[in-house]
C-alpha cells in the first residue's frame, strides 16, 4: 500500500510533499468535484466509518502509552510548563485580539479556523520523532506531547465554547458527551490495556499510522465535502488563501521566537531547548480533524475551520524537519549540554 501511496503522488514529493499530505490536499480536491459521497449519512455511510474509525485511533494511542514512563518524567518542571503554557495560552492569546477584526465579516470562519488551530494540542509522533533526529531529551518529548494530547480533549473545546458565539455558537455539554465516548473512553480503555497489549501495540505502530492516516484523510473529506456542498467556501480568492498562509507562518516564526527567548531566560539546557521547540509550537492535526468532526460536524463548517490546520500542519512538518538536520549536525557548545 505505502509503494501505491509514493508512486500517486510522487509529482508531489519532488516539491517536498509525502504522500499523506498531498493525500490531503487531493481529499480537498475529491470534496470540491464529488461531495456527494461525503455528506451521506447512514450506518455505513463515510461519515458514520470516519467516526468509528476515530475510537479506535484512541484506543491504540491508549495502548502505547506507559502510565510510568510519564510519570518519571515529572521532574522536567520548567519545561513542561513552558511547553504547555505556549500550546494552550500563548497560541490562544496570539490569535484571540484579531477576533474583533473579522467578526461579522466573510472571513470570519478562517478566523475561527485559526483560532481552532491554536486551541489544539501538540502534535505527538511528528514532535517526538523530530525532537530524537535534533538529540533533544525524548523522554520530555514523549511525556509533553502525551499530556497535551490528553488535556486538549478538555481544553480546546471549552476555548471555542468561550469565544463561539451567535449563530456559530455551539451547546459544550453534547460536544464533551461525544468526546467522552468516542474519544476519552477509548484512551482509557487503551490505557488499561497497555500492560498486556501495549508492547504489540507499540511493534504495530508502522502499520496501525496507516489507519491512522486513513481516517484523517476520510474526515478531510467528509468536512470538505460538507463545506463545499453548503457553498461556505464561495468568495475565498487565492489571495485570501495566500494570505492565510502568510499569517500561519508568521504565527509559527513568532512562537519560536518567544520559546527561544523564554527558554534562553529559564537557562534550559540544550536537549530542553530543543524539545520545548518542537513540542510548543507544533499542533496535531489528528486532535483538530477529530474535534472539527465533533465540534462543527452539524454546522457544515468543518471544512473552513480544518484548512488552517491543514495549511500548518504541511508547513510544520516542512519547517521542523529543516530545524532537526540543522540541530542534529551543530556540535553543542559547552553552555548548551
Amino acid at each position: 500500500m505505502n509503494k501505491f501511496f509514493k508512486h500517486l503522488f510522487s509529482p508531489f514529493r519532488l516539491l517536498g510533499f509525502d504522500w499523506f499530505i498531498s493525500g490531503l490536499f487531493f481529499m480537498i480536491l475529491l470534496a470540491w468535484q464529488f461531495p456527494g459521497p461525503g455528506v451521506a449519512d447512514g450506518v455505513i455511510s463515510l461519515k458514520s466509518l470516519a467516526g468509528y474509525g476515530i475510537s479506535v485511533i484512541f484506543l491504540l494511542y491508549g495502548m502505547r502509552l506507559s502510565v510510568g514512563q510519564l510519570l518519571g518524567c515529572l521532574s522536567h518542571l520548567t519545561l513542561h510548563t513552558i511547553i504547555q503554557s505556549v500550546t494552550f495560552i500563548l497560541f490562544p492569546l496570539l490569535v484571540l485580539p484579531f477576533r474583533g477584526v473579522f467578526q461579522g465579516g466573510p472571513y470570519y470562519n478562517l478566523w475561527l479556523g485559526v483560532f481552532f488551530l491554536a486551541a489544539l494540542p501538540s502534535t505527538v509522533s511528528s514532535a517526538v520523532v523530530m525532537v530524537s533526529m535534533a538529540r533533544g531529551n525524548i523522554p520530555a518529548a514523549v511525556f509533553n506531547a502525551s499530556l497535551s494530547s490528553i488535556a486538549g480533549i478538555f481544553i480546546a473545546p471549552l476555548w471555542m465554547g468561550m469565544f463561539v458565539n451567535g449563530p456559530m455558537a455551539f451547546d459544550m455539554y453534547p460536544v464533551l458527551v461525544k468526546l467522552t465516548y468516542q474519544v476519552l473512553l477509548p484512551l482509557i480503555t487503551g490505557l488499561l490495556l497497555n500492560r498486556w497489549l501495549g508492547q504489540w501495540a507499540i511493534n504495530a505502530r508502522k502499520i496501525t499510522s496507516y489507519f491512522d492516516q486513513l481516517v484523517i484523510l476520510a474526515i478531510v473529506y467528509t468536512s470538505f465535502s460538507t463545506s463545499f456542498k453548503s457553498g461556505l467556501f464561495v468568495g475565498f480568492s487565492l489571495e485570501v488563501i495566500l494570505m492565510l498562509v502568510l499569517i500561519l507562518v508568521l504565527l509559527f516564526v513568532v512562537v519560536n521566537l518567544l520559546i527561544y527567548f523564554t527558554g534562553k531566560r529559564a537557562m534550559l539546557s540544550r536537549p530542553d531547548m530543543i524539545t520545548a521547540l518542537f513540542c510548543g509550537s507544533t499542533k496535531s492535526l489528528m486532535h483538530g480533524s477529530v474535534m472539527a468532526k465533533v465540534m462543527f460536524g452539524s454546522m457544515g463548517i468543518g471544512g473552513i475551520v480544518l484548512l488552517p490546520v491543514l495549511i500548518y500542519h504541511a508547513f510544520q512538518l516542512t519547517a521542523t524537519g529543516i530545524m532537526a538536520r540543522k540541530f542534529s549536525v551543530r556540535k553543542p557548545d559547552n553552555d548548551d549540554k
